[in-house]
């Protein structure tokens, strides 16, 4: 037993000390070190070998055969000559706020409130709601206290005293850790620690304490919202149960639709052009219409390439971080038609050799050179 400390030395007293000495030094140590509690590496190991000293120093039988014998006790072994198990009641001890703080804090009396669930409802709007920022309004069915039973579940309003804890809400529970044993304050599985349970359910929400209602919504879509921004009304959730807290929240998911030929990069709309040859290489004027409501007036100038990108400054959606609006960028491409008629072949023919490179080596290293510098 040379491995084992004194119990002494573990709980930090003299061998004189009295048994309120001995107390308050559990007190103080089994607060610091609970593993429901302290953030120590060893604390479950420190837990248990104060539970052991103050289990035998607090025994006025055990404590003077430990003065006399030490930790193997009169026969030998570390639990022969003190009984074999231990048991600490440390509700009575550490005081029932201890353990009550685990159950929604208060006193060990106090019933432990349930907050109503959550809800989910995903909202799709349009780049245009994204420009603007738009006030919208949603009708849908949300669950609502049931006004025949008041949300408590039960005919007429009338909880009964659960007979599990006998209306406490909290139960002891008795639990075997090592050689000891540990008494501890949980909630009430039956009523869910509120004390009151349902003697004959309500028969207009069958025992559920809640009924669904029409309700119309309104909330503000934010300027630049994007996909997965979540809007928060409080209080619009499900009812707490047995109408014994706060209800949930009603959380609006916004989903932006796709458009036609934007796609979004945070503020900025990237679209595709398709152009003839001839546009590419003589230049031409796009006008398309706008999510602003504005004509977009693109100007591709001559001797593009297919690949490159025109930028319409501030024609994006707003900025979330800052001020103004991000970009429109275009990207052009060559536009191929499926088929050409004949007069179409017989004048690309007649102009082949002035729109192909003089020489195809030299146009490849120009090419590339470009590429490099650019």
């Amino acid at each position: 037993m040379a491995d084992k400390r004194d119990y002494y030395e573990v709980l930090g007293v003299e061998k004189s000390a009295s048994q309120a000495d001995l107390k308050n030094a559990f007190r103080r140590l089994a607060r610091k070190y609970h593993p429901d509690r302290s953030t120590e590496e060893d604390a479950e190991d420190r837990f248990k070998e104060i539970q052991e000293a103050y289990a035998v120093l607090s025994d006025d039988e055990k404590r003077s055969q430990y003065d006399r014998f030490g930790h193997g006790g009169p026969q030998g072994n570390p639990f022969g000559g003190f009984g074999g198990g231990f048991n600490i009641n440390l509700d009575e001890i550490l005081g029932g706020d201890f353990f009550s703080s685990f159950f929604g804090g208060g006193s060990g009396r106090r019933r432990r409130s349930r907050r109503g669930s959550d809800i989910l409802l995903r909202h799709s709007i349009n780049l245009e709601d994204v420009l603007n920022g738009t006030e919208q309004e949603v009708v849908l069915d949300l669950p609502e206290p049931c006004t025949s039973c008041e949300g408590t579940g039960a005919e007429g309003g009338d909880l009964v005293t659960c007979s599990a804890c006998s209306g406490q809400g909290q139960v002891r529970v008795r639990q075997q850790v090592g050689p000891f044993i540990q008494e501890s304050v949980q909630a009430c599985d039956p009523c869910s620690g509120r004390g009151r349970v349902s003697d004959r359910p309500c028969e207009d929400c069958n025992g559920r304490g809640q009924e669904l209602k029409s309700n119309t919504l309104r909330f503000h879509v934010p300027e630049g919202a994007e996909s997965g921004t979540r809007l928060r009304m409080r209080g619009k959730g499900e009812p707490a149960p047995q109408g014994s807290g706060e209800p949930g929240d009603l959380f609006i998911e916004l989903e932006v639709d796709p458009h036609p030929w934007f796609e979004r990069n945070g503020s900025d709309l990237i679209m595709s052009l398709p152009l003839g040859y001839a546009d590419l290489l003589l230049g031409t004027t796009v006008t398309l219409d706008h999510i602003d409501g504005k004509p977009l007036v693109i100007k591709i100038p001559a001797h593009s390439n297919s690949g490159e990108t025109v930028e319409i400054r501030k024609r994006g959606l707003p900025r979330q971080r800052g001020s103004g609006r991000g970009d429109v960028v275009v990207l052009l491409k060559l536009y191929m038609p499926k088929k050409a008629s004949k007069a179409t072949r017989k004048a690309l023919e007649s102009v082949r050799d002035d729109l192909a490179p003089k020489d195809v080596t030299q146009s490849i290293l120009d090419d590339a050179e470009e590429r490099r510098t650019s």
